[in-house]
């Protein structure tokens, strides 16, 4: 039951904050899910199934959360709920330091700015980066072979949404303050070291 418990509060925090800042900027007139709207190609599939992966997960983890089995040892559903309060968090700071600036998916016709203080000082995409910790505590605490896959198959999703779509749209929309952000954060976790050009070598 504590467990239950657990994973239940963990997605209560999660998709709360999701949802909620959703409904929040529809208030003020954003249209926040921009997931496939208005996209071709290639960048239409990728965000369909990105969002089709992002509804699947929360139904077939209550459906594990409800029958209460995990096929890993002990210690993986403590650490689980680590993962999962630990994203949860990290997701909240995103958003929060995004502002109105948050979308999920890109937006080709709303002016947004670039964001890199706050979380963003240490991962260019901290929101993924919550969605995959929240996805492997819950799958650690309750593991199946069908958690595993749609879980793996909605990891899989978000990073060719990041590499594929993201990355691509950032670069066009801004330019050399990307690119020089890009060099100094990592995708997912960590700053990079940026050689200093201005020293002299012997």
């Amino acid at each position: 039951m504590g467990y239950q418990l657990t994973a239940c509060i963990i997605l209560l925090l999660f998709y709360g904050c999701y949802f909620g800042k959703m409904l929040r900027q529809q208030k003020q007139g954003i249209q926040t899910d921009q997931l496939g709207r208005g996209k071709h190609g290639l960048v239409r599939f990728i965000e369909t199934a990105t969002k089709t992966s992002a509804y699947l997960v929360p139904i077939v983890e209550v459906i594990s959360i409800w029958q209460n089995v995990s096929r890993l040892p002990p210690w993986s559903r403590s650490l689980g709920a680590v993962l999962g309060f630990l994203g949860a968090a990290v997701f909240l700071c995103s958003v929060l330091t995004m502002g109105t600036n948050w979308r999920a998916g890109v937006s080709e016709t709303d002016r947004t700015e670039l964001v890199t203080q706050g979380i963003y000082q240490i991962s260019r995409n901290p929101a993924f980066l919550g969605f995959d910790l929240v996805y492997l505590g819950v799958l650690l605490m309750f593991f199946n072979w069908v958690l595993f896959a749609v879980s793996l198959f909605a990891v899989l999703m978000l990073h060719l949404q990041i590499v594929n779509v993201e990355e691509d749209f950032l670069i066009e929309t801004f330019g050399q303050d990307y690119l020089v952000y890009q060099k100094k954060v990592n995708r997912y976790f960590g700053r990079k070291t940026v050689p200093n050009n201005n020293m002299k070598h012997p």
